[in-house]
């Protein structure tokens, strides 16, 4: 199992924040690099506990889909994602915002199985969990901008 924890502090409140992370629109827009776009499940909008969403995307060339279940919720505070199909073994992703003084730490704590064996270790080593580390910050950068926007 391998796990990135990553911490973004914001100068927003952390409603704007939480609302922001889990909005359709939002996570297309911070993933264009990899052309990533709702296709089934929840596809526009603000997802919410038990709701699903399979998300078509370009990754090492190849285009993939992945479908995740909003497994936990509480607003505006928390929420996890969990990979019900998909090319990782396993993924379970959790979403945790706390706020003082109208600054929100976003923390998120991802967690990951690669499949294929040592060949799935060996890609994790040397190149997935780097690229999975880059995405991510990508993507909170684009929440980071858009929520001291607002």
């Amino acid at each position: 199992m391998t796990t990135i924890n990553l911490k973004t502090i914001i100068k927003a409140p952390i409603l704007t924040v939480f609302d922001i992370s889990r909005d359709i629109s939002e996570h297309e827009a911070s993933t264009s690099n990899t052309r990533e776009k709702a296709i089934a499940g929840k596809t526009s909008g603000k997802i919410n506990l038990g709701e699903t969403v399979t998300w078509r995307a370009k990754h090492f060339g190849f285009y993939l889909k992945h479908t995740s279940l909003i497994s936990a919720f509480e607003s505006p505070t928390y929420f996890a994602d969990e990979m019900t199909k998909g090319v990782f073994k396993s993924l379970h992703h959790e979403h945790i915002f706390n706020e003082v003084d109208g600054v929100t730490e976003m923390i998120d704590i991802f967690k990951y199985e690669v499949p294929y064996g040592i060949f799935g270790k060996l890609f994790n080593y040397f190149i997935l969990k780097s690229y999975m580390t880059k995405f991510l910050i990508e993507r909170n950068h684009h929440i980071l901008q858009r929520a001291e926007l607002l």
